[in-house]
């Protein structure tokens, strides 16, 4: 495949994580949300395989590590997704520890805007403090309010970045 379809496959990808992923944070269904969660995660995966890819072969071995590095944390919240909320726990506070990673590394490099680099980190940010609440004994889940979920748009906004980044070329 050339280039531009890559990265337009790779926009797909996280457009789709995006707007699945949000989606099943609101909904009641578990069976919904658990659907609209994997369908969010084997999106973000792909993507992000496209882009740790993409950036490596750049020379822009940092975000190539970031990309790859939110491969990894992806990975880990759709091994726990079909568990349900309460059993996912454990698998969600690996893998939003390495969406915050994720994020830092890619956002230390001056390869995206400077505002996509700020809700990243502020993502990066709110996912640390939600891992350590987690950690300290607050009974938090994947869809608990305020916190996890007031990362989630920060991500999503980080997201709608990187796609106008794939697209404008």
């Amino acid at each position: 495949m050339r280039s531009s379809s890559l990265d337009t496959a790779a926009a797909i990808g996280l457009a789709t994580g995006g707007a699945f992923g949000l989606a099943g944070t609101f909904v009641a269904s578990a069976p919904l949300r658990e659907t609209l969660w994997m369908i969010d995660g084997v999106a973000l995966v792909v993507a992000t395989a496209l882009l740790t890819m993409k950036y490596q072969r750049l020379g822009n071995d940092l975000v190539a590590a970031g990309f790859l590095t939110f491969l990894a944390g992806e990975s880990l919240l759709l091994a726990g997704n079909a568990a349900g909320l309460e059993a996912s726990v454990p698998s969600y506070v690996g893998g939003i520890s390495l969406w915050a990673a994720a994020l830092v590394l890619i956002g230390a490099s001056s390869t995206f805007a400077l505002w996509m680099r700020l809700t990243g980190l502020i993502a990066a940010v709110l996912f640390v403090v939600t891992v350590a609440m987690v950690l300290w004994g607050a009974p938090l889940l994947p869809t608990s309010a305020p916190l996890p979920a007031a990362g989630y748009p920060f991500l999503v906004l980080t997201f709608a970045g990187w796609i106008w980044t794939l697209l404008k070329r």
